[in-house]
Order: structure tokens, then C-alpha cells, then sequence
């Protein structure tokens, strides 16, 4: 069980790593679903191009950086709302995917690996999730140990200050954004080359609930991790309680979702009674 939560987590904390940068930064990124989405059709597309899993990785990647490349000309460039911005980044995902789908595969729906293969292990474990962790320190280290990661948690904190030292607070926000973009996008090749097909809404609400993890997670990678894992845990629970409850799948299915709603009221009280 504990195996399963963890290989579900992963994406979760890739994504969440990407959504806590830009969060430090001051925006919201609401759009890490639609990254999460079209990265998980750029790991099958680059997978099934060249016979590599890791280009599938790297091209998911470079999907979810595009994108997040759009949100941050929308929302830096063009000054538009970053909640519209978001819900619109999300709905360019939706309906760019099945119009790239027909153009590669001439179908719309479901995209098979040519080549399904089990992702490498490490001590019984996917190597991704390695990967993730890694990904985590090296998020941590760049928040909280580097000049770069200063001055983005001034653009979110303080941005007035950073503007007197004649730094563009706006220049580290769309860095954010690209990484976020780019943590994102993995995430999904990691969700479509994992199940070895790609199919339509196979993000699975995973944007929105690793959004959430970023603040249960109190703004912090290893918090974001911690978060992450407890969200696959409640998965993994509604998943094995179909067997043996008298409930209906559907119910089920959607309970970890249910959990993401009460923790966010959870947070959200909690943080007012300490304002």
C-alpha cells in the first residue's frame, strides 16, 4: 500500500514543486492541470518518436514549459488576470491536445506507448520517485540557499523592495512560471508513460490537488512532499475500500477529492485564527 501511495505521489510532488515556485513568487498558478495534461501527451509523443523513455520525459517537459511560457505572456506581457489567465491556460490544454492528437495520430481519444516498458527501479522502488525527491532538494536549496531564490520570494513577499534595488520583481515571477511549466509537464509524461497510454483527461484533477499541497504544505518543499504522500495515502485507501465496502465506486473515487476540499477549509480556518 505504502508502495502504491508513493508511485501516486509522485506526479503530486512534481507538480506541487512547480506550483510552490510560483507561489513564492506571487502568482497562483491555476493552470497546472492543463501543464500536467499536455506533458503527459508530450511524454507518449516523444516516447513513441524516438523509442526513448527519457526523451519522452524530456519532451513531455518541454511541453509543459510552452505552455507555461503562454500562461507567463499572458500574465506578465499581456497583464491579463492570473485566475482568468489559469482557467484559460487550462482550456488551451483540453483543446490543443485532441487537434495535435489528429494531426500525429489521426485520432482524438486514446494514444498507446509503441513500446510499453516498466519504468527502471532502485532498491524495488521506481527511479522516478528518486527523481522527484531529488527535484525537491534542489527546489529547496534554490528558495533558500541561492541570490535567485531571495529575490523570488521578495518578488512575492516584498516587491516594492526588490524594485528599489532596480530589480524587476517581473523577471523572476516568469522564471517561476517556466520551472513551474517545466515540473509540471514531467509530472504528466510521468502519469502517460506510467500507465503506458495517454488518454483524455488523464491529469485527473492531480493540478488542482498538488495546488492545494502547496499550501497544506505551508509554501515549503518538504512540506509539499509530506502533502503530496498523504493525498496518495487517502487514494491508494478509497481505491483498496471498493472491495469490501457496500459503496459505490464512483463515491469512492471521488473521496480523496472530498479530503482535498476539507483539508483546503481546514487550512484556510486554521490560517485566519493565526492572522
Amino acid at each position: 500500500m505504502i508502495g502504491n501511495a508513493l508511485q501516486l505521489a509522485i506526479p503530486l510532488i512534481l507538480a506541487g514543486l512547480g506550483g510552490l515556485l510560483t507561489e513564492r513568487a506571487g502568482v497562483l498558478n491555476i493552470g497546472l492541470e492543463g501543464m500536467i495534461l499536455v506533458g503527459a501527451f508530450g511524454g507518449i509523443v516523444g516516447a513513441n518518436a524516438t523509442g526513448s523513455l527519457l526523451v519522452g520525459f524530456l519532451v513531455g517537459a518541454g511541453f509543459g514549459l510552452t505552455l507555461g511560457a503562454i500562461f507567463s505572456l499572458a500574465c506578465i506581457e499581456l497583464r491579463a488576470n492570473i485566475f482568468i489567465a489559469g482557467l484559460a491556460t487550462n482550456l488551451l490544454a483540453v483543446g490543443a491536445v485532441p487537434y495535435l492528437s489528429e494531426l500525429v495520430y489521426g485520432t482524438k481519444g486514446v494514444v498507446r506507448l509503441n513500446d510499453a516498458r516498466q519504468l527502471p527501479e532502485l532498491l524495488g522502488i521506481d527511479v522516478t520517485l528518486y527523481v522527484a525527491l531529488l527535484a525537491a532538494v534542489i527546489v529547496w536549496a534554490l528558495i533558500y540557499h541561492t541570490p535567485f531564490g531571495l529575490r523570488l520570494r521578495a518578488a512575492g513577499d516584498n516587491p516594492p523592495a526588490l524594485e528599489a534595488r532596480g530589480v524587476s520583481p517581473a523577471r523572476y515571477r516568469r522564471a517561476a512560471m517556466l520551472l513551474s511549466g517545466l515540473l509540471a509537464g514531467t509530472a504528466g509524461a510521468e502519469i502517460a508513460i506510467q500507465l503506458g497510454v495517454y488518454l483524455p483527461n488523464v491529469s485527473a484533477g492531480r493540478g488542482w490537488i498538488a495546488l492545494v499541497a502547496v499550501f497544506l504544505g505551508y509554501r515549503h518543499p518538504v512540506g509539499v512532499v509530506i502533502a503530496a504522500v498523504v493525498f496518495a495515502l487517502f487514494e491508494v485507501l478509497a481505491g483498496s475500500a471498493q472491495g469490501f465496502l457496500d459503496i459505490p465506486g464512483t463515491v469512492l473515487l471521488g473521496f480523496p477529492y472530498l479530503v482535498t476540499v476539507i483539508a483546503m477549509v481546514v487550512y484556510s480556518a486554521l490560517r485566519r485564527r493565526h492572522v
